[in-house]
C-alpha cells in the first residue's frame, strides 16, 4: 500500500509518495510538484568492491522528452545521452549529498531522478533535489540528511521562492540552493538548517543581497525537511551499520615519526610540481619501508600518509598563519596577461594567476551559428558559447584526450553565466560569440582564470561590454573557534579545506557564484566576511585586467565576419528568399557573404569584405523596395496586352504602361513598339489605394532628353 506524505513548499503543494513504485530499489519517491513529477531511486550494492578506500558514486538526472509530450528527434527517436541541462543538475545533486554519507562508506551507489512529468510553473531540479534525499532517508543507506533544494529570486527589490521561469526572467538573482538540518540547534529552535551547497547568477547584485538571499531560502525550506523526518519515520527502514575505523595508534606514530618531517619538507616547496615530486617520494618510502609487500597493511600506511599531509597543511594554515607559497590569507597570486596573441582569432588573450594559466580564444559568427538546445521544457537558442577544457597535461600527467566530462561542463556554464551579464544586446552587437578556454597548467581557481581570461579575449575582440569580470575562488578552514577564510586558493588547500567558493562580479556587484561545504557551522557571520574578501580580492584582479587592456577595442578584427543589419517588413521575407530560396542563393552567389533572414523581418548580412556587404544589402533593398510616384525605373516587359502593357519595375511589382504613354507619337499596336521581355524606362504616375501603378514611358523619355 503506497503512502503519501504533502506540504507546503513556497505556496504550493509538494506531494511524496513512496511504496508505489520501484520496489526492489533501497529507497524510492516519487515527488509531485504541481504538474511536474520525478521519480527518485537510491541503490547502494552490499559491500564495498576489494580495495576501494572512497565512495563511489553516481548521480543520473534524466528528463524524458514524453514528460512534455514530444517525441525525440534524431534517427532513433529516444533519449540519448545526457544533455547540458541533465549534466547540470546531475552535478548539483552529487554536489549537495556527497559529503553527508559518512565516513568508511564505501559500497556503490546510484541515484536515478528521472523527470516523468513536467509543467512551466514548478522546477523539476527542485523536485529532484527533494526526492534524492528522501529516497536516500527512507533507505537503509546510511546518509547525513534530511537536505532540501529551493530556487530564490529577487524581484523588484522583494525575494520571491520558487517562481515559474517566465517570473524568473525578471528577477536580477537566481540561486539554487540546498540547506541541512543540523542539530543540536544553536539558535535554541528545534534544529537548525545551514548550507550545503549554493550557485547561481545575478545582475551585479551586492553582497548583503545575497546573504539574504541565503538566509531567505534556507527559512523557506523547513517544511520539506519536517516532511522528510515524518516521512522516515513512519516508513524508513532501518540504516546499514557503518564499521567504525578505529585508529591504529601505534601504526600512526610509526607512520608519522618515518613520514612527518619529510611531509613538511616538501609543502615548504611553493612550486606545485616539485612539492608534489617530494610528496610522492616520500609517501612511496614511506609505504614500502612500513607496508613492504603486505597489500592491506600499504593502504593503511597510504591513508595515515594523507592524513598527516592534510593536518601538515591545516596546521599551517591555521596556527603557523603561513601558506605554502607565502602568502597572507588575504593575498591573491602574481597576475599577468597578454591580448592579442593569436593572429587569426578574433580575439584572445593569455591569464596568468600564480601557476594556473588559460589561454581564451574567441570567434565570431552569425546568427546561424547560434547554439540551439531542445530541452523538454521550453528551447532555447543562445548567442554566447563558452567551452572549458582541461587537457591531462595542464596538471603533469599523460592521458588519453576525452570528450568534455561533467567537471568541464560546469565549469564552463560557471564561466557563461559570470560573463553574461555585461555582454551587449543584440542590437547592439548582433553577433554569436563563442569562447573556448584551454586551461594550459592548473594549480587551483582555473573556472575562475576562465573568467578573467574571458573578458579579456571580449575586450580584445572589440565587444562592446558594458563592464570587467574576475573571478575568484575563496576557500576556509575550521576547527573549534579558529576561522581562516583563504582568497585564491590553491589546489591543495582545496583538497584539504572546508569550503570552496567562487565569486565572479564586477566592482558592482555579483555575476554569479558557487559554494560547495564539507563541514557544519557556516555562520552568517563567516560568509559575510569571505563574500567581502572576495569583492577586495574581485577588485584587486579587475585592476590588474585594466592594466593590460583597459577597454574594448575601437573595432573588430580585419578576420571577424562584418555584421549588417537590414530591417524589411514582414509580409516581404517571402520576397527576400524568394520561391526555393532563389533570391538567397543569388545573393550569396554573386558576394560570397552569408545571410540570415528572421521572421520578424530581420535580414543579417556577413562578410569580412566590406564591398561584398555592401552589394548585397543593395540586393536586399532592391529586392524589397517599394514603387515611389514621379520615381524613374528600368522595367521589364512581362506581358502585351491591346491597351498596352504590364512591366515589373521591382521584384514582385508590376505595373500598367497603357498604350497612350508608351510614346510621344501614336501607337496603333503594342507589339509594334515593345515584345515580352523588353527592358524600358517607365516613370510612376500614379498609384491607387489598391496597389495598381500607372507607368509612362514617354514621360520617362522626355525626363532624359532634358
Amino acid at each position: 500500500m503506497s503512502n503519501i506524505f504533502s506540504a507546503d513548499f513556497a505556496g504550493r503543494s509538494i506531494s511524496l509518495k513512496t511504496n508505489y513504485v520501484a520496489g526492489q530499489a533501497d529507497g524510492s519517491v516519487l515527488v509531485y510538484y504541481g504538474d511536474t513529477v520525478v521519480l527518485v531511486t537510491a541503490v547502494s550494492l552490499k559491500g564495498a568492491r576489494a580495495g576501494i578506500d572512497f565512495l563511489p558514486l553516481t548521480v543520473d538526472y534524466q528528463e524524458m522528452t514524453y514528460a512534455a509530450g514530444k517525441i525525440p528527434g534524431g534517427f532513433f527517436k529516444r533519449e540519448g545521452r545526457l544533455n547540458e541541462r541533465e549534466i547540470l543538475i546531475s552535478r548539483i545533486i552529487d554536489r549537495s549529498i556527497r559529503p553527508l554519507f559518512p565516513k568508511g562508506y564505501y559500497s556503490e551507489t546510484q541515484l536515478v531522478a528521472t523527470v516523468l512529468s513536467v509543467d512551466k510553473e514548478n522546477d523539476s531540479d527542485i523536485a529532484a533535489m527533494v526526492g534524492a534525499s528522501a529516497a536516500l532517508e527512507i533507505s537503509n543507506i546510511p546518509f547525513k540528511g534530511p537536505i532540501a533544494g529551493v530556487r530564490i529570486g529577487r524581484i523588484n527589490g522583494e525575494l520571491v521562492c520558487n517562481v515559474s521561469a517566465e517570473k524568473m526572467q525578471q528577477s536580477e538573482l537566481n540561486i539554487f540552493m540546498v540547506g541541512r538540518k543540523v542539530t543540536p540547534s544553536k539558535s535554541g529552535r528545534d534544529y537548525d538548517v545551514e548550507l550545503v551547497m549554493m550557485e547561481g547568477d545575478a545582475k551585479e547584485v551586492a553582497e548583503d543581497v545575497v546573504v539574504d538571499a541565503i538566509k531567505f531560502g534556507l527559512e523557506a525550506i523547513r517544511p520539506v525537511i519536517d516532511l522528510q523526518d515524518k516521512m522516515r519515520q513512519e516508513v524508513g527502514k532501518g540504516k546499514r551499520l557503518v564499521e567504525k575505523v578505529v585508529p591504529d595508534e601505534e601504526l600512526t606514530a610509526k607512520v608519522s615519526t618515518a613520514a612527518l618531517a619529510g611531509l613538511t619538507e616538501g609543502y615548504g616547496l611553493p612550486r606545485k610540481l616539485e612539492r608534489y615530486g617530494k610528496l610522492d617520494e616520500v609517501r612511496e618510502k614511506v609505504i614500502k619501508e612500513i607496508g613492504a609487500d603486505d597489500a592491506a597493511l600499504c593502504k593503511k600506511v597510504a591513508g595515515i600518509v594523507e592524513e598527516i599531509e592534510r593536518r601538515i597543511l591545516r596546521n599551517m594554515i591555521i596556527k603557523d598563519k603561513k601558506r605554502i607559497d607565502g602568502r597572507s590569507s588575504v593575498d591573491i597570486r602574481p597576475i599577468s596577461s597578454e591580448v592579442g596573441i593569436l593572429p587569426r582569432a578574433h580575439g584572445s588573450a593569455l591569464f596568468n594567476r600564480g601557476e594556473t594559466q588559460a589561454l581564451a580564444a574567441l570567434t565570431l559568427g552569425t546568427s546561424s551559428d547560434e547554439q540551439r538546445l531542445d530541452y523538454i521544457a521550453a528551447e532555447e537558442r543562445r548567442s554566447f558559447i563558452l567551452h572549458y577544457n582541461f587537457p591531462p597535461y595542464s596538471v603533469g600527467e599523460a592521458k588519453s584526450l576525452r570528450s568534455p566530462g561533467r567537471r568541464e561542463i560546469g565549469h564552463g556554464a560557471l564561466a557563461r553565466k559570470a560573463l553574461v551579464p555585461v555582454l551587449p544586446s543584440a542590437d547592439v552587437f548582433p553577433y554569436t560569440i563563442r569562447i573556448v578556454s584551454e586551461i594550459l597548467s592548473s594549480n587551483g581557481s582555473s573556472s575562475m582564470a576562465t573568467v578573467c581570461g574571458g573578458i579579456l579575449s571580449l575586450m580584445d575582440a572589440g565587444v562592446p561590454v558594458k563592464d570587467v569580470v574576475a573571478g575568484i575562488a575563496m576557500g576556509l578552514l575550521k576547527e573549534g573557534d579558529d576561522v581562516v577564510i583563504l582568497s585564491d586558493i590553491l589546489g591543495d588547500e582545496d583538497h584539504a579545506g572546508d569550503m570552496d567558493f567562487k565569486v565572479c562580479g564586477t566592482e558592482k556587484g555579483i555575476t554569479a557564484m558557487q559554494m560547495d561545504i564539507k563541514i557544519d557551522g557556516l555562520t552568517e557571520d563567516i560568509l559575510r566576511k569571505a563574500l567581502a574578501q572576495a569583492r577586495d580580492g574581485r577588485v584587486h584582479i579587475i585592476g590588474k585586467i585594466r592594466e593590460t587592456l583597459a577597454a574594448p577595442r575601437p573595432d573588430i578584427s580585419l578576420y571577424a565576419p562584418r555584421i549588417t543589419t537590414v530591417k524589411v517588413k514582414e509580409d516581404q521575407v517571402r520576397t527576400v528568399i524568394g520561391s526555393g530560396g532563389k533570391n538567397i542563393r543569388q545573393i550569396i552567389s554573386e558576394t560570397g557573404v552569408t545571410i540570415d533572414v528572421e521572421d520578424d523581418g530581420t535580414v543579417t548580412i556577413a562578410s569580412s569584405d566590406a564591398e561584398a556587404a555592401a552589394r548585397a544589402v543593395a540586393m536586399v533593398k532592391w529586392l524589397t523596395e517599394e514603387a515611389e510616384v514621379g520615381k524613374i525605373y528600368r522595367g521589364t516587359v512581362k506581358k502585351i496586352v491591346d491597351f498596352g502593357a504590364f512591366v515589373e519595375i521591382l521584384p514582385g511589382t508590376e505595373g500598367l504602361l497603357h498604350i497612350s504613354q508608351i510614346s510621344k507619337e501614336r501607337v496603333n499596336k503594342v507589339s509594334d513598339v515593345l515584345k515580352e521581355g523588353d527592358e524600358v524606362m517607365v516613370k510612376v504616375l500614379e498609384m491607387d489605394k489598391q496597389g495598381k501603378i500607372r507607368l509612362s514611358r514617354k514621360e520617362a523619355m522626355a525626363e532624359e532628353v532634358k
